[in-house]
């Protein structure tokens, strides 16, 4: 099936009232009815929901619908996006261990990742994700990852994955994708061999910036990957938390298994059922709203590139921009979302802009259907310093646009009008 069709139908069998709405089951817990099944979902045995904490009817929609646009073996679902991220990486890394980390990425990601995780003793490197050309001599026997965004958001720049993907699969290192921006509509990491994708459902997934959510999903190879891989143990010895399990030995996807089971058991960073409710409702329109958020950012981008108060702007769906070759390689009909940046001369010009915007919200999501305007250096990469400002490319200047799904024309309008006041 299309996408369009993925996103409305797959994985909800209707429930005994046929309800063409997917139910919210807003519950913690689950009768079990006897204590033989109790046990044997407990056992893996048999499959169910436990405890909505580990798994819930609503969210297992949600997860088998993004597994199946990402055209990947299974999925789950997070609190966040920045979970989703944690889990991908503490699945596969441990004290000791070093992961490559893209310098093209949300600032965010870049504080958890640079910072954060050292504090459990896990080591990030840093590479350049548009040609990879700094990414294989950093790689040892103890690099258990390579993290990297399919679509960087706010640099707008394109990943060379075929690249990174091929240096991974030499030296047996997994590969984690973010393709938050780019979405599955846009493009399908795992299509390209990358291991496991991860979203902020929160971003244009949810489309109304109604519910925080993030997702993982993994490859169907992924298995055959980790199976008796000297560089991921925790897959192969047994568990002593589970009594002792070899995921290696079960019969389903392990990766997003051990998350489950191991992760989010423990840390409990889950989502709820409602915020999930959310995400699904979003998905249902994703693939329109995409292509919507596409033409008007290519509109917007367009003018800026004609405006004299406009040094540069990065949007790969320009002719002119650095990024357009890969977008026709990788993204379906060259669309590239509706994340725009540019820079203008000054800190104090680019602030000068947000401030007179009318239509544009200054806001630090993006995704939303309703047009966002960001000044990254100062918001969401302001945790970074002037030296991770530098090799991140967001400067003093740079404007960043989340183009909703206003008509263009009022949009341009309403930047046109903020420039010239």
């Amino acid at each position: 099936m299309k996408e369009q069709t993925l996103a409305l139908h797959h994985g909800y069998h209707k429930d005994e009232y046929k309800t063409m709405a997917v139910p919210v089951y807003q519950t913690t817990a689950y009768d079990f009815e006897t204590a033989e099944r109790a046990a044997n979902l407990f056992a893996l045995k048999e499959l169910g929901p436990i405890y909505t904490r580990l798994n819930n009817p609503t969210t297992e929609v949600l997860e088998n619908r993004i597994a199946a646009l990402e055209k990947g073996a299974a999925a789950i679902a997070t609190s966040s996006g920045q979970a989703a991220i944690f889990y991908a990486v503490a699945n596969l890394a441990e004290a000791g261990d070093n992961i490559l980390v893209a310098k093209k990425i949300y600032g965010g990601a870049t504080t958890l990742l640079t910072h954060t995780i050292k504090r459990f003793g896990i080591e990030a490197r840093l590479f350049e994700s548009d040609d990879a050309s700094d990414l294989e001599f950093q790689i040892d026997e103890k690099t258990k990852a390579i993290f990297f965004e399919s679509l960087s958001n706010p640099h707008i720049s394109i990943a060379d994955v075929d690249t990174i993907v091929e240096i991974a699969q030499r030296h047996g290192v997994i590969t984690i994708c973010d393709n938050t921006v780019a979405t599955p509509i846009i493009f399908n990491p795992i299509e390209h061999g990358v291991d496991v994708v991860v979203h902020s459902a929160s971003k244009y997934i949810n489309g109304q910036g109604t519910a925080i959510g993030g997702l993982i999903v993994e490859s169907e190879e992924l298995n055959e990957k980790l199976k008796g891989n000297e560089k991921y143990p925790q897959f192969n010895e047994p568990d002593e938390s589970y009594h002792g399990l070899v995921y290696a030995d079960l019969p389903f996807p392990i990766f997003t298994l051990r998350v489950r089971l191991s992760l989010i058991r423990d840390i409990g960073a889950a989502p709820a059922p409602f915020n999930s409710w959310l995400h699904i409702q979003g998905l249902e329109t994703l693939a329109i709203r995409i292509k919507e958020h596409s033409a008007n950012a290519l509109k917007i981008a367009r003018f800026l590139e004609s405006h004299p108060k406009v040094k540069k702007v990065n949007y790969p769906g320009l002719e002119s921009d650095t990024n357009h070759e890969k977008a026709k390689k990788y993204f379906k009909d060259t669309m590239a979302s509706g994340l725009v940046s540019f820079e203008v001369e000054s800190l104090e010009f680019a602030k000068h802009i947000l401030d007179n915007t009318k239509l544009f919200s200054v806001v630090v999501n993006i995704g939303d259907s309703k047009s966002i305007i960001t000044h990254p250096a100062s918001t969401t990469h302001q945790q970074l310093s002037a030296e991770e400002l530098e090799k991140t490319g967001v400067t003093p200047g740079l404007v960043r646009l989340s183009v909703g799904l206003e008509a263009a024309d009022d949009l341009i309008e309403d930047l046109e009008q903020a420039m010239e006041s």
